[in-house]
């Protein structure tokens, strides 16, 4: 596991973690970020913000990952367009009460589909039971290319579960004011699922104290996450 260095930073570990904390976890800017740690009295730039996310995430990210435990059988995979640098790219995810895995790519093809089933199927070491998507032909043709033997589903609005699951990167996508590029795109929202797994709790299927119990449980996920060596 990578380990996290915070030695020869201004600020103690528990700020960094923090700032990194609220702009992953909610439809923040780097300088809405600087606006609340300022109301604390803490005199932080957004550009300071922006290179914790970039040092700090992505390791932060992959520690979330490996303690989340083993996700559904029954796999949504989907893709929307996004518009990066004046050009339409489609971002590839699949969805099954979380976020499993997400791919940016130029096309909407066979070979894009492929590439993003043969991740996901390498990532989580298993088939699925049921793959469900929408009346896009390319994942038929991956379907076929990787013999899968599970059922595959589909239809116009059988896949509404992953649809609407695109609603909290569009938010981000607007807070951001479009991506810059493909690669910082995959690398933001790589650390974002990661925090959307953890702290996606459901709350409107709970009672308050079983949320109470989950918000615990996911606070000392991320403590863990974000602990040093």
């Amino acid at each position: 596991m990578t380990s996290l260095c915070y030695r020869r930073h201004r600020f103690p570990p528990e700020i960094i973690q923090h700032a990194i904390w609220l702009y992953l976890r909610f439809t923040l800017s780097y300088r809405d970020v600087e606006e609340l740690l300022a109301e604390r009295g803490l005199d932080i730039s957004y550009e300071t913000v922006r290179r914790w996310v970039l040092k700090f995430g992505p390791s932060i990210a992959r520690r979330l990952r490996r303690q989340r435990p083993r996700p559904s059988n029954f796999w949504h995979l989907d893709e929307m367009v996004v518009r990066i640098a004046g050009e339409r790219m489609y971002l590839w995810r699949d969805h099954e009460g979380e976020v499993l895995d997400m791919l940016v790519q130029r096309r909407r093809d066979g070979r894009a589909a492929l590439r993003l089933m043969r991740k996901l199927l390498k990532k989580q070491g298993f088939a699925p039971k049921l793959l469900v998507t929408d009346k896009l032909r390319s994942y038929a043709a991956a379907f076929r290319r990787l013999r899968l033997t599970c059922p595959h589903e589909q239809g116009l609005r059988k896949n509404n579960r992953a649809e609407n699951s695109h609603q909290a990167v569009r938010r981000r996508e607007r807070k951001l004011q479009r991506f810059k590029s493909a690669r910082s795109a995959q690398r933001f929202l790589t650390m974002h699922a990661a925090l959307h797994n953890t702290f996606n709790l459901q709350r409107h299927l709970v009672s308050r104290s079983t949320l109470r119990i989950f918000r615990a449980e996911a606070t000392a996920h991320w403590q863990s996450a974000v602990a040093a060596a």
